[in-house]
């Protein structure tokens, strides 16, 4: 076997391996997703629509996505947009509809290319996204840890659907711990542990299963033990995976809607297909950006190609009666952690998703949530490791500010409005950063100023400016250098000849110094100054 033929075989083998993990962590987020996007008090959304998603999520886009290690399918950041909607559109199938239209505006904003929007996000928020998602799924895992399922498994929002928030459900759960549960999720996390262990690493047998699936496997048999002994530690259904069983594969085309066409000049239905093709937009480029900068070999993801190929996935996923889509964080950082090199891994990921809804829901339905739990708690942990903190405290308050204001505004709020709030505080120390680089003010020893003007000097920087000449005292020296500006704002122009106009009063002597071979008259020729 040639280096080629090796490494397609060790990356396939990778990918395998990563979409099992990935197909354990998204099975239980398709279905609470599912849930929790009905209205509350109703059951609207069949539950198979969010598993839809997840196989249209993985196989459709994985196959047309230029992303390598991106996961596609439903979002807890659209349930409260899907449970709006509901509330107000007749049917379900209405909904479908503007799934539908949403899918052919995100073709649109590619062909726009609206895509540029994810470039114009700073670094140290997209690291601050990463950081608060493995936060989320730590503190949103410790309840179903502790067997403690009253909340849907991939609820993000800090305020919650039941009127409780992330950190008094964590209460909830100290307060009602299932032994079973607990004892489940602590060994699981245990085995987690130790697999990643270098020593453990290096068995040939590890380097082909996945950790995840044999700690599934461990969480199913000592669960099944607690069963068989008539153990009080026996979990019950409400604490174990709960996908739909099919009697046959053809019943899943009679269980899930079809979009209703008659509703197609309803205004409604339109502005909702808008909200859905904005948000699940903004979302997926937030994503994209997220899961390059985790992606070892660091390729690029095309945006506006993306932003076209989430729009077939929903176009598809209406047609087939599933929730919208988008690229997720949660599912690919997985992907990422878990190994997986090329798209293959979303692709399988959908092909098992399909294999267990329509072959192996009864066996699917063994695996306890706690067990999956400690799965995504060591995800988490990976995303918000410690050294991350360290990292971006260590590049100075410029870059730490925003990485820390991104976490905690995404903890307390949702990934949307803490993102939003995160890119403003970034844009603000970025615009910070630029007022200190754009204007260089020194003082020499004989009390003589140097202010310089570097790269562009915009209207931004005229406070700065402003404050500069006023701090400069009486009876000085200061030479203006323009000489490495390509760009001066006339606003600052003014500003700097209304200083020269006046030096004289308080006996300032003012020195020009501009570009060789710059002939514009953008400043005041210091000796010909007019004066009072």
């Amino acid at each position: 076997m040639n280096r080629k033929s090796a490494t397609t075989v060790k990356q396939l083998s990778s990918d395998i391996s990563a979409s099992i993990v990935v197909f354990l962590v998204a099975l239980p987020l398709c279905l609470g997703i599912a849930l929790a996007s009905n209205p509350a008090g109703q059951t609207i959304v069949p539950i198979l629509s969010g598993v839809i998603a997840g196989i249209v999520g993985g196989i459709v886009i994985g196959f047309i996505s230029k992303s390598p290690l991106s996961i596609s399918g439903p979002a807890a950041g659209l349930t409260a947009i899907v449970a709006g909607a509901l509330g107000e559109l007749p049917s379900y199938e209405v909904f479908l509809l503007s799934v539908i239209i949403a899918g052919l505006l995100q073709v649109a904003f590619g062909f726009l290319k609206a895509g540029l929007l994810g470039d114009f996000i700073p670094n140290s928020v997209i690291k601050g996204m990463l950081a608060a998602i493995g936060l989320i799924l730590i503190l949103k895992q410790i309840p179903h840890f502790l067997g403690f399922d009253a909340d849907y498994e991939g609820d993000e929002s800090f305020f919650q659907a039941d009127k409780k928030n992330t950190f008094t459900e964590i209460i909830n759960a100290i307060q009602n711990p299932n032994g079973g549960a607990v004892l489940i999720a602590g060994i699981c996390l245990l085995l987690l542990i130790v697999l990643e262990l270098k020593a453990v690493k290096k068995w040939k047998l590890f380097q082909f299963v996945p950790g995840p699936l044999l700690v599934v496997i461990a969480g199913v048999l000592i669960n099944n033990y607690f069963t068989t002994h008539s153990s009080t530690l026996a979990l019950k259904d409400n604490h174990l995976v709960a996908l739909p069983v099919l009697n046959h594969p053809s019943e899943i085309i009679a269980v899930l809607p079809s979009p209703d066409w008659g509703s197609i000049l309803n205004i409604k239905v339109w502005l909702i297909a808008f909200t859905l093709a904005v948000v699940a937009s903004l979302e997926t480029l937030l994503s994209i950006e997220a899961v390059d900068k985790l992606d070892p070999q660091k390729r690029l993801t095309p945006n506006n190609h993306e932003l076209k190929t989430q729009g077939i996935g929903n176009i598809v996923s209406g047609f087939l009666g599933g929730l919208p889509i988008t690229s997720v964080i949660v599912r690919s950082s997985a992907n990422v952690n878990a190994g997986g090199k090329t798209k293959l891994s979303a692709i399988f990921h959908g092909i098992l998703l399909l294999a267990a809804t329509l072959f192996f829901p009864k066996w699917i339905n063994y695996i306890p949530l706690s067990a999956l739990s400690a799965i995504l708690i060591f995800t988490g942990y990976k995303l918000a490791k410690v050294s991350l903190f360290k990292e971006y405290y260590q590049k100075g308050w410029d870059q730490f500010l925003p990485f820390i204001i991104t976490v905690v505004a995404i903890i307390f709020t949702d990934l949307l409005k803490g993102i939003g709030i995160g890119v403003i505080a970034g844009f603000f120390f970025v615009l910070r950063s630029n007022f200190k680089t754009a204007v260089f003010v020194i003082k020499d020893e004989e009390d003589r100023y140097l202010i310089r003007f570097r790269k562009e000097v915009s209207f931004m920087n005229k406070v700065f400016v402003k404050n500069s000449f006023e701090k400069i005292p009486d009876n000085t020296a200061v030479l203006i250098d323009a000489t490495h500006s390509d760009f001066i704002d006339k606003d600052i122009i003014e500003i700097v000849n209304d200083f020269i106009v006046n030096a004289g009063t308080r006996n300032i002597r003012v020195y020009i110094k501009r570009r060789q071979g710059d002939d514009r008259e953008i400043f005041i020729d210091p000796e010909k100054r007019v004066t009072e």
